[in-house]
């Protein structure tokens, strides 16, 4: 029961500060289930964000699902996912049951602006991070210049693209370049077993 309960309280608690969605939660994730639980490594943190990103529902309760799969099976899955979600969702049915205009109080929409900038931080931040862990291969690293770079045009020329449609793409020239390379190793392996 004792890591049960440190799975619910810690996500619990990550999820209190779930302003600006998923991507602002990994960095905390990160820090939390990395540095200080040491419950995954950075390499499975950063496979997990990948896998969340790329399967259906917010990447915060899918890392946290996952997280909470390695450390106690199913039940640690389903508890580490409420801890997710319990907070935020308890918050937003205090406020729409008691402020019909919660965004109109002035203060609020301060506090709002504030935690905008914050956001922002916390998602440059997680990124960083995966950017200094990554291995540092050719591939790789085309692959998330040219994803940067294609987000910045697509941005700038406001087109509707789908980041979907990026992240498959990459997984299309990485798989590709994956199936090249181990068709070319198969034939050089049976040369070899025949001498």
């Amino acid at each position: 029961m004792g890591i049960l309960l440190d799975l619910f309280l810690t996500f619990a608690k990550i999820g209190l500060f779930t302003f600006g969605g998923g991507y602002a939660l990994v960095s905390l994730i990160q820090h939390t289930c990395v540095e200080v639980k040491q419950w995954i490594t950075h390499d499975e943190m950063m496979n997990v964000t990948v896998v969340a990103e790329s399967t259906p529902g917010p990447i915060a309760i899918n890392c946290a699902t996952y997280v909470g799969y390695r450390q106690k099976g199913m039940a640690g899955a389903v508890v580490a996912t409420l801890g997710m979600i319990l907070p935020s969702f308890v918050i937003i049915l205090l406020i729409s049951y008691f402020l019909d205009n919660f965004m109109e109080i002035t203060w609020i929409a301060h506090a709002f602006m504030g935690i905008r900038l914050a956001v922002g931080i916390l998602i440059l931040d997680a990124g960083i991070k995966m950017i200094r862990k990554m291995r540092k291969r050719p591939l790789p690293l085309a692959i998330m210049v040219c994803a940067a770079v294609s987000m910045l045009l697509i941005d700038i020329f406001a087109l509707h693209v789908s980041s979907i449609m990026l992240m498959l793409v990459a997984a299309l020239i990485s798989l590709s370049v994956y199936v090249t390379r181990t068709m070319r190793a198969k034939p050089a392996d049976g040369e070899g077993g025949d001498r």
